[in-house]
């Protein structure tokens, strides 16, 4: 039997409300929809009156399997402009329109959508939609604002192609990405805290960079960028404005950051320098070459006749993680280093770890074992983090999203007492 707008969800089944607001991007929300039922959540459907006009009833009820509520006339006996809210453990609404900002800042409620916004004790996330000069209009931006002040996580819009041949910032995020940073939301709803990093400014590197030889040829290493991207995800999920400097990654972009792309270590040095200077946390997860050639060759190398090899001098490249650690951009500043080790006749992982931790003066050193390719490329990871009290805290093996929050737990635990 269907299950009516407001009454019980199936045991253990955590209960989303999806509010979708009257944009031409209301037809992604069937994906994001998708993407909540076939997760196991229990998902309740709450259009307005415009976004039907863009996607009908039918459609969310046959995603969903549940009666959409429309408006707040329906099944009156129910009070389902209350219970809604009341019962969510999350409440998404994607696209968020300015119209939609300005109520839910203002606590406006004249239909179903605002009223459930009133009433939800819930984390709450509104991924917004709309023409670049309606985001950047002052009036849009003072409601973001507000309810950022709230503890709404309100999601930067993406850039790209809008409605029509318009190009700019106002696109909705990638489906995929608000699930991640929903989701990521939905699971820390019980934290004391739970946009901590709000207000704050986070640098994240990620990948791996490339030294060319010449036009084809580069030393490089494996360095997927994953780690780095779920820190990011993680990071916007907690509230923070997110900087990511990413080396060689093919990944999508986290919904809600900003992106900047490099190659070699020293524009990621550059990338990493400038955007810092306004960081209150720097997270080093991205595995810079420690060398690069002297010199890079024009054309591409060619194989001699005799069989011999070109001979490549090297020689180091910046390190950026003991650069920032002892020339901090912004006293105060937490810095998070990586460490990918393997044992060897000198140590074992740690003791390898807890020099380089000596070394490069951060605060946090985040520490791999790779050995035998372990972690790269890999969904999940462990690790064990250093602190420079002598503390270790172990992460056993799981998502790199869960290693991302202990590691944001222990950058936010120091930010507090700064």
């Amino acid at each position: 039997m269907d299950t009516a707008p407001g009454s019980p969800a199936a045991p253990d089944r955590p209960r989303v409300v999806l509010g979708v607001s009257g944009g031409i991007a209301a037809y992604k929300a069937c994906e994001l929809l998708r993407r909540f039922t076939e997760s196991g959540h229990d998902v309740t459907v709450v259009p307005t009156a415009a976004a039907l006009e863009f996607v009908g009833a039918a459609t969310w009820a046959a995603l969903s399997g549940k009666p959409v509520a429309t408006d707040v006339w329906s099944q009156v006996h129910e009070v389902p402009h209350v219970r809604i809210g009341q019962s969510a453990d999350l409440v998404v609404v994607a696209p968020a329109t300015a119209d939609l900002l300005g109520k839910a800042a203002h606590g406006l409620a004249d239909d179903l959508l605002t009223n459930t916004l009133l009433t939800a004790r819930c984390p709450v996330v509104l991924a917004p939609a709309m023409h670049t000069e309606m985001w950047e209009h002052p009036a849009t931006q003072e409601n973001v604002a507000t309810l950022r002040r709230r503890g709404v996580l309100v999601l930067e819009p993406a850039e790209g192609r809008l409605t029509g041949a318009d190009t700019g910032k106002g696109r909705l995020p990638e489906p995929g990405e608000i699930f991640e940073v929903a989701s990521q939301v939905l699971a820390r709803a019980g934290s004391a805290n739970l946009q901590d990093l709000a207000g704050r400014h986070v640098v994240v590197s990620a990948g791996g960079t490339r030294e060319y030889l010449d036009p084809v040829r580069y030393l490089g290493n494996r360095s997927s960028g994953l780690q780095g991207y779920a820190l990011a995800r993680a990071a916007v999920a907690r509230g923070a404005e997110v900087t990511l400097v990413a080396a060689n990654v093919t990944l999508a972009d986290p919904v809600g950051a900003k992106v900047v792309r490099v190659e070699s270590t020293a524009q990621l040095r550059e990338a990493v320098l400038g955007a810092a200077a306004t960081a209150d946390a720097v997270v080093m997860a991205a595995a810079p070459a420690d060398f690069r050639p002297v010199s890079t060759s024009e054309a591409k190398i060619k194989k001699s006749e005799d069989g011999s090899a070109p001979d490549i001098v090297l020689q180091q490249n910046p390190d950026i993680l003991a650069e920032l650690s002892a020339d901090r951009p912004r006293p105060g500043a937490v810095i998070v280093g990586f460490a990918a080790e393997t044992g060897d006749a000198s140590g074992d992982v740690l003791a390898h770890a807890r020099a380089k931790l000596a070394r490069k003066g951060c605060d946090l050193l985040v520490v791999n074992d790779v050995s035998g390719g372990k972690v790269f490329g890999s969904a999940e990871n462990e690790a064990v983090i250093l602190d420079t009290d002598g503390g270790a805290t172990p992460v056993p093996r799981g998502s790199k999203s869960a290693l991302s929050h202990v590691i944001w737990d222990e950058v936010a635990t120091r930010l507090e007492t700064d």
